[in-house]
Formats: structure tokens, sequence, C-alpha cells
């Protein structure tokens, strides 16, 4: 068989031009779908998320929705990715711009704060999935695990880089600060959206302030 013989034809522009289009609208409406998805986890968990409440909410039919998703692990899967996204672009990426050190992690830690005081009306999907499927194995449980090991890990590195640029103590252990970080924000979704304790916030960071009094080194410039 000649070269020639296994080329693809000719593609005519004018006729792609259709297919294209109709592959960009199907695109805006999975992500549109995703986001209601996100809107509803919140405030339902995702167990509470179903193909027929979606296309309610969508105005789709059921096969609609599902036309985008393969199933519901699928669509809960498609919205842990979505929530992971945004939290990066509200907490990690704005903090980047900050000088390694202590003015990132701080920079975490506010920026953090602010993405808490609107998850207290709308609800964590983090923290709400981690009931839901915390005995559960299977890839939505792999998905919310890896989202959130993926910001502790962050964490983790911008303690160390405080460490190395000598703001906090070289002795200190990295891992336990970030786990107190860690648990003033599980303290504070619970204290200020269960509980209702409006002074829940300046808490939690009166608490992040101890922790870093307890941990820089004294006289340091940052």
């Amino acid at each position: 068989m000649s070269v020639s013989a296994l080329q693809a034809p000719p593609v005519d522009s004018e006729s792609a031009k259709p297919l294209s289009r109709a592959m960009h609208k199907g695109q805006q409406t999975k992500q549109a779908i995703v986001e209601a998805a996100v809107s509803l986890s919140t405030r339902l968990g995702l167990e509470g998320l179903s193909i027929g409440l979606l296309a309610e909410v969508m105005h789709m039919s059921k096969s609609g929705v599902f036309a985008h998703f393969g199933s519901r692990e699928e669509l809960q899967i498609s919205v842990i990715g979505e929530y992971f996204v945004r939290f990066e672009q509200e907490i990690f990426y704005p903090a980047l711009l900050q000088p390694r050190g202590l003015p990132r992690l701080r920079a975490l830690f506010d920026n953090w704060m602010k993405r808490v005081a609107v998850e207290i009306q709308s609800g964590c999907i983090f923290i709400s999935g981690a009931v839901e499927f915390d005995d559960r194995p299977g890839p939505v449980r792999d998905a919310l695990a890896d989202s959130v090991q993926k910001w502790q890990q962050a964490f983790y590195r911008a303690v160390v880089q405080s460490q190395e640029c000598g703001h906090l103590q070289v002795q200190a252990d990295p891992a336990q600060i970030a786990f107190e970080i860690h648990g003033l924000i599980l303290a504070l979704h619970y204290e200020a959206r269960f509980l209702q304790k409006p002074e829940s916030l300046a808490r939690a960071n009166r608490g992040f302030d101890s922790i870093l009094e307890r941990n820089t080194v004294r006289g340091a410039s940052h």
C-alpha cells in the first residue's frame, strides 16, 4: 500500500465549522452542569447530588445530563475537580505572589479565612465529603483525599520555606505546624457553621498568630 493511500483525506474547513461549534457548545453545557452541581453539593453534599435533581435545576432531561457524564460517580469526581480548581484560584495562586516565607504562609491562611467565610454559609465539599466517604473506598474518596492532600502539602511547603528563609525556627516540626493550622480550619467550620458562634473567626486568627508566635525566630525580619 502506498504512502498516499494512508494519508487522511483533506478536510473541508467549511463543513468542519458546524462540528467545531457543536463541540464548543457541548463543552459549555458540561461546564454549566458542573458549576450547578458544585453549588448543589456545597449545600446537599456529594451524596445528595443526583442526575435527576441536576436535570431539574438545569431544565434539561435526565438523558441530556447523563450524556455528559457516564455515571453519578463521574459527575461527583468532576465536581471535586472543579471545587479544587476554585480552591487553587482563590487561595494558592494569589499567595504565590507574596515573598517566600512567612508573608506567603500568612497569605495562604488569610486567603483560606476568606474562603471559609463563604463556606460557613454554603458548606465545604472537602469537609462534608470526608464525612460521607471516610469509610467508603473508591474513586470518589480517592479524588477527595487527593485534593485535600494537595493543599495540605502546599501548607507544609510554605512552612518549610519559612524555616529556610529564617522566619520560623529550624528545630520546629513543620508537619506539626501544618497540622495545627489545618486543625484551626476544621474547628472554625464546626464552631461557626454548626454551633454558629460569632467569635469563631477571630479565635481562628488568634490561634494562627499563637502558632507563629511559638515558632517564629526572635528578631527575624519578615
